[in-house]
């Protein structure tokens, strides 16, 4: 018998735990429960926790939708000491011939309610120049569709649609907080049809030497929720050229005319970078039908005027991050 769990330890990268353990240890090194972190999560019990130690894990991970309220944490603290990585994209080619699509890309996939994941990085190094012969270059870090998800000190490393923030369902909610995090991208990189807060974040929108650079974010929000993305507090960062990157496009899936994006960003510092009509229109449809606001933004990428619509204060109070994250339970991980 033990030989056989022996065999099965080498062979998923551990180092022999007790199944559906509580808690759990990943290191690279082998001083832990398991060498690679879907090992890890594969072998914790809901509501337990993944502590990672520091390095690189090249793997593509899936955290199932029955892992309900696990975290996974990086040890120390920093984000960037430990990093999940991958490098697909949605033109990749998998080994059957078939391509990956957009969210096949994901180098990491989360569907699990109560999710928690703190003080690391999960990047997509899909390199557009290293690949010319894909054209289909989505490449996305994180894939989300759980909810009740928090996200504090993580990095989210990419080019195009880097976060993926959606939901489980066309008709569910997914409530997704992302506090003190950093993301990077160039086109679409905060896209989906979650409810997301982003609160004190910090956006670098990448220069791809182009104008358009690219498009913060691309909701796609269901008509009967009023809730999508929240930009609040934060900080957007670019070295792009001045007036190349739009705030956000509205996303209708396959053409879908109930996805009515719904984006606000609010009291968020934004770059020159950021062009003096921020919002743009997006397959056919037009920005002007969806429900984009701005609110005391700062920097010299922050404007007003007809194209960049303006909450008033009365409104602002009813689109703060408690509002879009308490739903019909009281939901409040804000602080």
């Amino acid at each position: 018998m033990f030989k056989t769990l022996l065999l099965a330890s080498v062979l998923t990268g551990a180092t022999l735990a007790s199944p559906a353990a509580a808690n759990v240890v990943v290191a690279k090194d082998g001083s832990g429960n398991y060498t690679t972190v879907q090992a890890g999560i594969d072998a914790v019990s809901a509501g337990g926790t993944v502590s990672v130690k520091p390095g690189t894990y090249r793997e593509v991970l899936t955290v199932p939708a029955a892992k309900t309220g696990i975290t996974l944490r990086g040890t120390t603290g920093k984000a960037a000491d430990v990093v999940v990585d991958y490098d697909n994209a949605s033109g990749t080619k998998k080994p059957d011939g078939s391509t990956y699509g957009t969210s096949g890309s994901a180098t990491a996939t989360i569907a699990a309610n109560g999710f928690t994941a703190t003080a690391l990085t999960f990047r997509n190094s899909f390199d557009r120049k290293a690949h010319p012969e894909i054209t289909a270059t989505q490449a996305v870090a994180v894939k989300t569709t759980g909810d009740r998800m928090v996200f504090d000190n993580v990095t989210f490393l990419g080019h195009q649609d880097t976060l993926y923030a959606d939901t489980a369902a066309t008709g569910t909610v997914g409530r997704q907080y992302y506090r003190n995090c950093a993301i990077s991208g160039d086109v679409d990189f905060l896209f989906g049809r979650a409810t997301a807060v982003f609160d004190r974040a910090t956006i670098t929108a990448l220069d791809r030497g182009s104008n358009p650079n690219g498009y913060l974010t691309a909701a796609s929000t269901r008509r009967t929720n009023p809730y999508g993305f929240l930009i609040v507090g934060s900080k957007v960062l670019s070295t792009a050229a001045n007036g190349s990157f739009y705030l956000g496009r509205p996303w209708h899936p396959g053409g879908d005319a109930d996805a009515i994006a719904q984006v606000v960003i609010r009291e968020t510092a934004l770059p020159a970078a950021i062009k003096t009509t921020p919002w743009t229109d997006m397959s056919g449809f037009s920005w002007k039908d969806a429900r984009f606001f701005e609110y005391r933004n700062t920097g010299p990428g922050a404007g007003t005027g007809t194209d960049r619509p303006q909450l008033s204060a009365a409104q602002a109070a009813t689109f703060t991050a408690q509002r879009y994250l308490a739903g019909g339970d009281g939901w409040n991980p804000v602080h």
